[in-house]
């Protein structure tokens, strides 16, 4: 053979062992702990499947194949918990009786419309749930004949608010006549004159609550 020949299958058979002892010496990292095939270096494993322990194995080399029980679970990626629903809002804006109508009166008052377009306005804003408009009485006048003007200004207030694109069927007006005043007994005695007119004003007044969640683009028409 040929000096030339001779370096090339030299060169070769260097070149084959190197894979050889790197192929063997990953299966061997691969597979610590376990009897494996020393051609190929894949685990040993008996009829039924079963690997065997070398004196190097420790749980922390189990492998899928042969210690399934010692490998640890996937970690699942968690959702990222619901954020808590917006607690409900409830705002509550009271007029003066006087402020939105003639003393006695149903009928608003010109200037009553800038506050309810106000109002109005605001409540565009939110996206509620429901408003009620409750109307209230002095003392004055019978139980009946109260409860019927606080009934009908409170109505009045919802007519209004409807012509400001507020949905009618989102709205609850009622009349609670005397029975809620403000003043407290005491307050304003005597009989019916200006001055205890003057002082129970703050018993004739219409309350509006709008409840709902929170306000943003996403406005309820």
């Amino acid at each position: 053979m040929k000096p030339r020949q001779q370096i090339a299958l030299a060169t070769l058979l260097a070149t084959t062992l190197m894979a050889a002892d790197a192929f063997a010496a990953d299966n061997d990292a691969k597979n610590q702990g376990y009897l494996v095939d020393g051609t190929d270096g894949s685990i040993v494993t008996s009829g039924s499947g079963l690997c065997w322990h070398t004196s190097d194995w420790t749980p922390a080399r189990a492998v899928q194949q042969c210690d399934p029980s010692f490998i640890p679970p996937p970690v699942m990626a968690q959702a990222a918990p619901m954020p808590p629903p917006a607690p409900p809002m409830s705002r509550q804006v009271s007029f003066s009786g006087d402020a939105l109508f003639a003393f006695d009166k149903a009928r608003l008052t010109p200037e009553s419309t800038e506050m309810l377009d106000s109002l109005a306005a605001q409540i565009g804003q939110v996206r509620y749930d429901g408003i009620l408009i409750t109307g209230h009485s002095d003392r004055f006048g019978s139980p009946r004949y109260n409860q019927e003007l606080s009934q009908r200004r409170a109505q009045a207030v919802k007519a209004y608010l409807v012509g400001k694109n507020i949905p009618a069927n989102s709205m609850t007006a009622e009349g609670k006549g005397e029975t809620q005043p403000a003043t407290q007994p005491g307050d304003c005695p005597g009989a019916k004159s200006a001055k205890v007119i003057a002082c129970l004003q703050p018993d004739r007044r219409v309350e509006i609550e709008v409840t709902g969640t929170t306000t943003g683009d996403d406005r309820r028409r």
